[in-house]
């Protein structure tokens, strides 16, 4: 087994000393960009040896103009033709792919280096990426039906090389949400909390600890998907989730207490627990100054021994922040947030996505 190289260094080195020397000899007029991005937990920086056994190892994408899109093929055939047959002890031939975006992008190649090279545009690029055409205006609608990962597969990876300027432009667009909907999806992200932190010790007070640790996970992830709004940082698919999240600035207090949480034995510890993670999410909250200061101590809930947060008070405020008339008009809707909100099944992100835009009703419907 070579020595394992981190996929984004790998895809450096193998478009610098390979592939961008083949395409300087026999199209010298070519201009393009090449990057890795999309799917693949290489771009967002989390390979390791296990990554190497499926889907990884030297490959990238070659961003070509509208006008030269008809040439992708011959490039293709091109490298099948010359490429090595293996870069830094890795096969440069992959299998089939299995996956949706990768598969929508891949084709047969004349040559014996069955390469993953992949010749795309831009738009194309989105197209499979996000279900998305970059012809059309971009609303409210379209911003909450992307998933949080396909968003951070955009704008996370390494661009190698951009002659073009459009893959530069496409990710500085997509950098971060439009500031009301992102003032939507805070509120619907602490409207998820409001809605359970009092029904963790509810549960707990009965004698159903069981059930107690499953809410109090649920609050967990809510909390976790919270910090990557505050921080302005698309959150992963599951597999990653918790390794990303130790990156944000806020795992350095919240991680031990949430851990805890999970690791509690008895309801009334889980309770005091997130009680803490609470107000240190409401403290982080206050600190962005996107609606007026809340309190940042926990109290009980009405009469009972439960401490919350009041986060249906923290959603509320921020709802009255937005402008926007499209979001505003969401949001008088019910507050089910983006998809990742209101869905954790890995499935529902292969429904089209115009239909998923119908539970988000425009003005003038």
């Amino acid at each position: 087994m070579p020595t394992f190289v981190p996929g984004l260094e790998l895809n450096r080195r193998f478009f610098q000393e390979v592939v961008r020397p083949l395409l300087a000899e026999t199209y010298p007029e070519l201009r393009y960009a090449a990057a890795l991005v999309g799917p693949g937990s290489e771009v967002i920086g989390c390979d390791t040896e296990m990554s190497v056994d499926h889907d990884w190892g030297p490959r990238l994408f070659i961003f070509l103009r509208e006008d030269d899109a008809g040439l992708g093929d011959a490039i293709a055939d091109l490298l099948s033709q010359r490429l090595p047959a293996t870069f830094a002890g890795y096969s440069v031939s992959f299998p089939p792919a299995k996956t949706f975006g990768i598969r929508a992008l891949n084709r047969p190649f004349s040559g014996p280096v069955q390469h993953r090279v992949m010749l795309t545009t831009v738009r194309t690029f989105v197209l499979v990426q996000l279900d998305y055409d970059l012809d059309q205006p971009l609303r409210a609608v379209d911003w909450l039906t992307f998933p949080s990962h396909a968003l951070g597969e955009l704008v996370k990876g390494a661009v190698y090389q951009d002659e073009i300027g459009e893959l530069t432009t496409l990710r500085e667009r997509f950098a971060w949400y439009p500031h009301d909907v992102w003032l939507y999806l805070l509120a619907a992200g602490w409207q998820r909390i409001g809605q359970e932190e009092h029904l963790m010790p509810r549960a707990g007070s009965v004698g159903d600890e069981l059930g107690s640790a499953i809410i109090a996970s649920r609050l967990v992830r809510d909390i976790i998907n919270l910090c990557f709004l505050q921080e302005r940082q698309y959150a992963p698919y599951a597999k990653w989730f918790g390794t990303l999240f130790r990156q944000l600035s806020s795992a350095q207090e919240l991680e031990p207490l949430l851990w805890r949480v999970q690791q509690a034995g008895h309801w009334q510890e889980r309770a005091q627990t997130l009680a803490r993670a609470y107000e240190i999410l409401a403290r982080r909250q206050n600190a962005l100054q996107l609606c007026p200061a809340l309190p940042e101590k926990a109290s009980n809930f009405h009469e009972r021994p439960f401490p919350v947060i009041n986060a249906e008070t923290i959603a509320r405020t921020l709802l009255e922040q937005i402008s926007d008339p499209e979001i505003k008009h969401i949001a008088e809707q019910p507050l089910i947030g983006n998809i990742n909100q209101w869905s954790d099944n890995t499935d529902i992100e292969g429904v089209p996505r115009h239909k998923r835009r119908h539970l988000y009703p425009s003005p003038s419907s």
